[in-house]
């Protein structure tokens, strides 16, 4: 790969933060019961288990670095997505 790839490793952190903010937007964070975020952890891990390895490739593959850094600053998807825009 080019220096300019992200490693592995930031593109599992990056698939784990975007999963929570998904979940977030969703509302997992506000006023969920212990049962609903027992729930809502099994699934998280079910979306990271199934994405994972296309999502790395990909990651890794095919995302320059620096836009990785970005997504992994930003605090909501609308953060994510202005971090697509920089050229």
């Amino acid at each position: 790969g080019c220096k300019n790839a992200p490693s592995e490793d930031s593109c599992k952190q990056l698939l784990d933060h975007l999963v929570d903010l998904e979940f977030k937007k969703a509302g997992a964070a506000s006023g969920a019961t212990a049962t609903l975020k027992t729930e809502l952890e099994k699934q998280k891990s079910a979306v990271v288990e199934a994405k994972s390895a296309e999502f790395i490739d990909v990651c890794v593959n095919k995302t320059a670095k620096q836009r990785v850094e970005c997504a992994l600053a930003a605090n909501d998807l609308e953060a994510v997505a202005k971090c697509d825009e920089q050229k």
